[in-house]
């Protein structure tokens, strides 16, 4: 038997990147940055340095 090789297989659609959303999340005296993917920043002190966390983390 011959296949007909004039069927084409469409490629595979390949999975939209995640899109990564960011929260800070207070305990206390600490503010600590967490994101959709399930990574999660170190408690920090400062509620700036939490965001820098999260931006350096948008960024890799």
């Amino acid at each position: 038997m011959q296949q007909d090789s004039s069927q084409v297989v469409p490629p595979q659609r390949q999975a939209p990147p995640q899109e990564h959303l960011i929260s800070t999340v207070e305990k206390g005296p600490f503010c600590s940055a967490a994101c959709s993917c399930g990574w999660r920043g170190p408690a920090r002190r400062a509620r700036g340095r939490a965001r820098a966390d999260a931006a350096a983390h948008q960024e890799a």
